[in-house]
């Protein structure tokens, strides 16, 4: 064994570092590493290797085939800092001694620079579609050598350093090479094994930030931990291939209803009291989920986010991770088995998404290296004063592709069918929830935020030709213009919006006592005028059914039988009404309680008659839109629809034909007061016998059972403008839906 070197006569002069680079490194300030650690010329001719090794005890060379010692390495008068020659070839590993063992690594420092030149530039420009499996925490095998290469973007860091168990949590072991100019910091760490939980440690302008978590990881620990964790590849088995053969084809014609739901309380474990054990985990919910949705005949689900968030309560709306399924229902893997298994049942996933802002934990994206790195820096332009988040700057090139790479994250590796994006309106408006001369306006002086629009117009663009066939929806609350049309005739180039008008106008026409509804007619009808300038989804979501706005059947007026009543008819009346169909989890069992993320559903109502009901209306409703291409395949075009009655306000009549692509038609007759109508005659396009082919007041559904008997014929007698008429009874607060006997 070799003798330990002596400082002074030992190694040459040229093997220590300079004074300035020793200091640096003791101070954890050292902004360029790689210059001072690892192999490097002793100033004889000869190379020697430098390590600063904080606390270990020894530090000696061995082979690279074996592990017999080739040198000690000295120590220097720093602590932890050691120095001595190479022998031999370049290849070395190191043996440290620590108080608690001994270590054999490959140096970190040993290796030259690691990602490509055209990574690094597609990042700066913005146009990384795989920054997944490129920056963050990758599983790789360097020059021979197992383990994780480490990168993230922190530019105006003066040091970054990733730190861990596997390092005590100490900034000095494993500083990181910058790459300049694209602000980059990287390290190979050998050794290193999925599941290692770690973080960065960054030295801003102003000195030591709070450990960050990676805005790259693809797996985190579970909440409230923080750290990110070092994952594994998806090598998940795939048996979709036939769903996502036929996803590629164009879906405005299709039956498109989707089921919303929050993971984490849809159905949970209970204990003996009945209070919540714990939440199931996606194999678990998968078991439950899937067969209900079949049952009820939804075309997909739609999950709140699930991208990895601090805060429970804000239901994922607030993630920090973009990239990492959220550990509380289990791993990356799990989630993609079970959108596999969901395809395979022949159910789409969407995920909310949400690009708009982000939360101000430490740990997080806020001021990520000392400055508005994300965000904004201006708060009139970078704070949402609403949500208590900031805003992120798309106008940024990283920022933008750091968002655009996400998109395609969960779209290409998990196989996802959709992202309904949150808070669009937020996003275009610089004004947004703001008085005046408590915003920044454009370039122009106008209060479009441009950077954003053309943000969401790339992000359309780019997931048309990645990913074709998947939904992007928006959820946009205001007037602007084409947000489902192409970007190539200047919209935005959403495949839906959510029709948000709609849902106010006729939730506050329910909410009205019978009586009065005479004086809102309009507001039921209000939604036909504007109904083909988008392509639209009805949406019924948990923002209705939650912070005092009353759970969906809490809402209707009247008695209990009245509640009911009026639940079935509103939820026939929207899925016999052009537009796509979301529903939120509770709505279809008539749940009184508003949602609450810390229970599950009160599945127990099911064994009471109204509310299941209820359940089995919305079974039907879903198996008679699929079935019949009137109330499906022209949703977004003027053809599919016509009005028969839109004007009997004293009776809260309405009655209107939809219309399939090859001219059959279905006759919808909606009345909204507790009154049956008898003999009440409404024109319909062809003679012969029309089937009552849904009544939403019948008895399977608990309602009267009032109806026409099943079948009604029709008379040639002019009416509505139409050569042929009917003469129906029409069911209190109830929606039939007839169909010519062909």
């Amino acid at each position: 064994m070799h003798a330990p070197y002596d400082t002074h006569t030992g190694p040459g002069k040229g093997a220590f570092p300079a004074q300035s680079d020793i200091e640096a490194l003791v101070r954890a300030e050292h902004g360029d590493p790689f210059a001072v650690l690892g192999p490097h010329p002793d100033g004889q001719g000869g190379r020697s290797v430098r390590a600063y090794l904080p606390n270990a005890l020894r530090v000696q060379l061995v082979g690279w085939e074996n592990d017999q010692v080739q040198a000690d390495l000295a120590q220097h008068s720093v602590p932890g800092l050691f120095v001595g020659p190479l022998p031999g070839p370049d290849r070395y590993r190191l043996k440290i001694h620590w108080a608690s063992g001994e270590q054999v690594t490959a140096d970190p420092y040993s290796f030259g620079e690691l990602l490509g030149e055209t990574d690094l530039y597609l990042f700066a420009e913005g146009n990384h579609r795989k920054l997944s499996s490129t920056l963050g925490a990758q599983l790789l095998t360097v020059d021979g050598v197992a383990g994780v290469r480490f990168s993230v973007w922190a530019p105006n860091a003066r040091r970054v350093s990733v730190v861990g168990d596997f390092n005590g949590w100490d900034g000095r072991r494993h500083p990181m090479r910058r790459r300049i100019p694209s602000g980059v910091w990287e390290i190979f760490i050998p050794g290193l094994q999925a599941g290692e939980p770690y973080k960065f440690e960054l030295l801003g302008q102003h000195g030591i930030l709070p450990l960050k978590a990676d805005p790259m990881a693809l797996a985190t620990e579970l909440p409230p931990s923080t750290a990110s964790k070092v994952a594994p590849p998806l090598d998940y088995p795939w048996n979709d291939h036939d769903w996502l053969e036929q996803r590629n084809q164009p879906s405005l014609d299709k039956p498109v209803s989707i089921y919303e739901l929050h993971a984490g309380s849809w159905q949970v474990e209970l204990d003996e009291a009945g209070e919540v054990a714990r939440q199931y985990n996606w194999h678990e919910l998968a078991d439950r989920l899937i067969p209900y949705i079949q049952k009820l005949g939804f075309t997909h689900i739609e999950l709140m986010p699930i991208m990895e968030y601090p805060f429970g309560g804000s239901w994922g709306y607030q993630p920090l991770s973009q990239f990492a399924p959220t550990a509380r229902y289990g791993s990356a893997r799990d989630f993609a088995e079970f959108v596999d298994r969901c395809h395979q049942a022949g159910i789409g996933v969407i995920l909310d998404w949400v690009p708009a802002h982000f939360p101000t934990d430490a740990h997080g994206l806020a001021r990520f290296d000392g400055t508005a790195l994300y965000e904004y820096d201006n708060p009139l332009e970078g704070f949402h004063q609403d949500w208590n988040t900031l805003i992120y700057n798309l106008g940024r090139n990283e920022v933008h592709g750091f968002m655009i790479a996400s998109a395609l994250h969960w779209l290409k590796h998990f196989h996802v069918d959709g992202l309904r994006v949150d808070a669009v309106a937020s996003m275009l408006y610089r004004d947004y929830s703001r008085k005046a001369g408590e915003w920044v306006p454009n370039q122009y002086g106008g209060r479009e935020n441009i950077e954003a629009i053309d943000f969401l117009r790339h992000l359309n663009d780019v997931v048309a030709h990645e990913t074709p066939g998947v939904l992007v929806i928006a959820e946009e609350s205001t007037a602007w213009p084409g947000v489902s049309q192409p970007t190539e005739q200047g919209g935005l180039g959403f495949a839906y919006k959510w029709n948000m008008g709609w849902m106010h106008d006729t939730l506050d026409y329910m909410q009205n006592d019978p009586i009065h509804r005479k004086h809102h007619h309009g507001e039921m009808s209000f939604g036909l005028i504007y109904a083909y300038s988008e392509h639209f989804i009805l949406p019924i979501s948990h923002d209705e059914v939650v912070h005092g706005k009353k759970a969906l059947i809490d809402k209707m007026p009247g008695d209990r039988w009245q509640k009911f009543a009026n639940l079935r008819a509103y939820l026939t009346f929207m899925w016999a009404h052009p537009g796509k169909k979301l529903l939120f989890m509770g709505c279809e069992i008539g749940q009184f309680r508003e949602w609450n993320h810390d229970h599950q559903i009160d599945w127990y109502l099911t064994q009471y008659t109204e509310h299941l009901g209820v359940q089995t209306l919305v079974a039907d409703l879903n198996k008679i839109y699929r079935q019949e291409p009137a109330l499906h395949q022209q949703d977004c075009v003027p053809q599919g629809f016509q009005w028969v009655i839109g004007d009997d306000a004293a009776n809260s009549v309405y009655a209107w034909l939809r219309w399939s692509k090859d001219g059959d038609p279905l006759l919808v007759v909606a009345n909204f007061t507790p009154e049956v109508r008898y003999a009440y005659r409404i024109g319909v396009p062809l003679g012969g016998q029309w089937a009552e082919l849904f009544n939403s007041d019948a008895g399977i559904y608990a309602g009267s059972n009032v109806g026409n008997g099943g079948a009604v014929e029709a008379d040639e007698i002019v009416s509505h403008g139409q050569p042929h008429s009917l003469s129906l009874t029409l069911p209190p607060l109830a929606v039939l839906v007839l169909k010519p006997r062909v």
